[in-house]
């Protein structure tokens, strides 16, 4: 059973790069128990946009 810290790091980690089966399936599991992590992996797309948006902008310092 995975962690929460290995929860996220799974899932930040599916950004960048396809996971295996096996570790989509513990994640998959750990997410069906774990609301924060649930919530967490839901809200990491809008995360990103929100992020990558900031970076392109000009006005930054």
């Amino acid at each position: 059973m995975l962690k929460c810290r290995q929860a996220t790091r799974l899932m930040s980690e599916s950004q960048e790069r396809p996971l295996t089966p096996r570790e989509r399936l513990s994640l998959r599991l750990h997410t069906l128990m774990c609301r924060a992590c649930h919530n967490f992996q839901q809200q990491l797309p809008v995360l990103r946009r929100l992020s990558r948006s900031y970076a392109r902008r000009k006005d930054n310092w």
